[in-house]
């Protein structure tokens, strides 16, 4: 029987807000692009001055349209890749040194194939685009003026199976080191050995021992007291100091078995999992700290208790925001080994780079509380090589030197019949992952009765029967569905097509315009889809609750033609009573529920009573002609009483257009994001869920405009252009903090209405 006790810690990472250290500046601003490759811009002599001024995170991917011609193709999203430089220009006298002292500089991420000059000297060069990666260039400082200048080479395509990005996406940090201190976050663990008297239900302890190590110069014990203990539901952070530094740090303990299942806190837990993607959406690869913490909010708010970071290390403000919002994370290394799946992918510098990305993934990422597991990879193309075997045993041992206290994973599949020749690859793992494989797990238990699974693919519409089997066996400890969000790349994946349009899966014809994956609970805007409301039901609502909701098959031939699903999709379902044209035609309502009983009214006149259960999978499907008017569903308790309800309305004609911010401040800081929701709205502010309506906004006073967009995939306007036309009646806004306090003014127009959208926001 396999079994880990963990107990975790938050932040050995660089987040100013989570952690202090002596001398670490933000070297995101004022920056040079040109976006091409130049000869000699390493010089410092270089003349830069009619390059594009930009400050970072940056990707400059996402400032093109789509073009079905794009090197990047169908898997990236067809947009261009290419390459790239950056320069910065340093004084000197902003980079004074003490005795002891060494200058690094720390980047979070930069895609692809970087390399580093200082003064016109190449220092350092980086493969990987999804690691973070330090640089001393203390040797290389003179006086004066210092030239820092980056070349980005992501022309080699494909080499991702899904949008990447271009270019310093990531924070760069310019940090400061003494030798003689403790202050590199890199060296230090903390972790929790032990808690004593955890409470009946899992939420405090009586005390609990933080052991913390740095770099062989501490090696001590503290006893906490009177604890409470890191969960999804309860993710408190204590602070701990050591040396320079301040971690926060999460204590909480969890084990895991065939035969009880995962444990956390003393408490028997279902996971319910999502893959997500690096993307933010709209705004491409740029990794803003606002837009990873929105991420996270987005897949708690749908009810997801982890996040598995298909297929590589993401940021360190996603898991700081998994930390603090609580959310467990498989954190995953590679998507590919050996051999390729992409031409020019990980394969070719793996011998060279896979001991560097996965020290730098686990000693960035090692003091995160909701860090449950580490991943080694996802469906390797090897798999049927015995040799596979030795790769998964080393790659988990430069893991397991650095980090003992997690389990170590990897996403197993088979495309063909075979399957139970992985068992030697599996017995490799401390959890053994199954993308789309649960189907083989009972007769697997029989045959290795210890191993511990979990799903770590599975598809949308499969919700009820992956959410069954984890219930209903131990040995199954969760599902992560394909995906929890809708991301660029991988186009057509998830989706469902009209007469017309290829019908093959993504990967068997070019799809553009599609340019990413419908495959989503939640959409490229922040949309929760219907699927989104049945899975949050299924895991997080108990028996007999009389939660609701409503929404609405679209009818078939009613858009474009017969609807023709695909392996990741589910059917086109929505919140809308608009079906113009469709009058006296049966359409099909969809309620899901834990309540025993649901009734369904049309305009106050009952339609049908429906019993609800397990048997029916918590779901009434209720057949109706379509009328304008107001569509009801209501559940009734056990006793027959109405005791909630949910609605869907038919829309007038658009009227006007509605703003509506998620913040109303924001931080002049020059990287802190407002995302603004658009609605078309009738003359009564109802949404109009059919309106496709050309819109134009504008962004004046202390802020800019970072992306305007939908989530219609097929809508190949430029994601950070001020047009855009909205889609299921809504768009998204994303505006950009500036460096100076004070106000700015976004407004939304259209040629086909005089009413004006208007949202104000505060930067301070």
């Amino acid at each position: 029987m396999k079994q880990s006790i963990v107990a975790l810690s938050v932040l050995a990472c660089l987040s100013s807000t989570a952690w202090s250290q002596s001398k670490k500046v933000n070297f995101d601003f004022g920056w040079k692009f040109m976006e091409q490759d130049v000869a000699g811009a390493q010089a410092a002599s270089f003349d830069d001055t009619k390059w594009q001024s930009v400050d970072l995170p940056h990707d400059w991917d996402i400032f093109h349209a789509p073009n079905a011609d794009a090197p990047t193709g169908n898997g990236g999203g067809y947009f261009p890749g290419g390459t790239g430089w950056y320069r910065k220009q340093v004084k000197d006298t902003d980079l004074k040194l003490a005795n002891g002292e060494t200058l690094w500089l720390n980047f979070e991420g930069v895609y692809q194939c970087s390399e580093i000059f200082v003064n016109g000297t190449k220092v350092s060069t980086h493969a990987y685009g999804y690691t973070p990666f330090k640089v001393n260039i203390t040797p290389y400082i003179i006086k004066g003026i210092n030239t820092i200048a980056i070349r980005v080479d992501n022309s080699k395509q494909p080499n991702c199976r899904w949008y990447s990005g271009s270019g310093i996406y990531r924070h760069v940090w310019l940090e400061t080191y003494n030798e003689n201190k403790m202050d590199d976050p890199q060296k230090l663990f903390v972790r929790t050995d032990k808690v004593y008297g955890i409470s009946a239900d899992g939420t405090r302890a009586d005390s609990a021992a933080v052991h913390i190590t740095y770099d062989g110069k501490l090696d001590e014990t503290r006893m906490l007291k009177n604890v409470e203990l890191w969960s999804p539901a309860n993710p408190k952070l204590y602070d701990i100091k050591v040396g320079e530094l301040t971690v926060k740090h999460g204590v909480r303990t969890f084990t895991y078995d065939s035969t009880n299942g995962f444990i956390l806190n003393g408490q028997p837990t279902l996971i319910n999992g999502a893959c997500v993607h690096h993307d933010d959406g709209i705004i491409g690869a740029m990794a803003f700290d606002a837009a990873e913490i929105r991420k996270v909010k987005l897949m708690k708010e749908a009810g997801f208790n982890l996040i598995r970071t298909s297929h590589n290390p993401q940021t360190r403000a996603m898991l700081d925001a998994c930390d603090s919002i609580g959310m467990m994370v498989v954190d995953e290394s590679f998507d590919g080994w050996y051999t390729e799946k992409n031409p020019h992918d990980y394969h070719l510098v793996i011998d060279s780079c896979y001991t560097e990305d996965l020290t730098a993934m686990v000693l960035r990422d090692r003091n995160h509380p909701s860090i449950i597991s580490y991943s080694i990879g996802n469906e390797v193309i090897e798999r049927k090589d015995i040799r596979v075997v030795h790769t998964a045993n080393k790659f988990k041992k430069v893991i397991t030197s650095l980090d003992s206290t997690r389990p170590v994973t990897e996403a197993l599949c088979a495309w063909d019949r075979d399957w139970e020749i992985y068992d030697p690859h599996a017995a490799v793992l401390d959890i053994a992952g199954y993308n789309y494989m649960m189907h083989k797990a009972e007769s697997d238990h029989e045959r290795v009765p210890e191993r511990v699974m979990w799903q770590t693919e599975s598809y949308p519409r499969d919700a009820f029967a992956n959410w069954k089997h984890t219930v209903e066996r131990p040995y199954i400890i969760g599902d992560m569905v394909w995906t929890g969000l809708d991301y660029l790349g991988e186009s057509s994946i998830g989706q469902f097509h009209y007469e017309g349009e290829p019908r093959e899966e993504s990967w068997q014809a070019k799809h553009f315009p599609y340019h990413g994956a419908y495959c989503g609970d939640v959409d490229l805007i922040g949309w929760r889809k219907p699927i989104s409301h049945y899975r949050d039901m299924l895991w997080n609502t108990k028996e007999g609750a009389s939660d609701i909701y409503l929404a609405v098959r679209e009818p078939d031939y009613y858009y474009k033609g017969h609807v023709t699903e695909t392996m990741w999709s589910v059917w086109p379902t929505w919140e809308s009573w608009n079906w113009k044209g469709w009058e006296g035609k049966n359409i099909e309502a969809e309620i899901y529920t834990k309540a025993p009983k649901v009734r369904l009214y049309l305009n106050d006149k009952l339609i049908e009573t429906r019993d609800v259960n397990i048997s029916t999978e918590y779901k009434a499907r209720i057949t109706l002609p379509y009328q304008p008017g107001t569509l009801k569903a209501v559940a009734l308790d056990a006793n027959g009483n109405e005791v909630s309800e949910s609605i869907l309305r038919t829309s007038g004609e658009p009227a006007s257009i509605r703003l509506t911010t998620d913040r109303k401040q924001i931080s002049a800081d020059g990287e802190d994001l407002a995302y603004i929701k658009l609605e078309v709205i009738d003359k009564n502010g109802n949404l109009v869920p059919d309106a496709t309506i050309p819109v134009t906004v504008n962004v004046n006073g202390k802020a800019t405009l970072l992306a305007a967009a939908t989530a219609n995939l097929r809508d190949i306007e430029p994601k950070t252009s001020p047009n855009v036309t909205t889609y299921k009646g809504q768009a998204l806004i994303v505006v950009r903090s500036g460096k100076k306090a004070g106000k700015a003014t976004i407004t939304a127009t259209s040629t086909q209405f005089k009413g004006i959208g208007r949202q104000d926001i505060t930067i301070k």
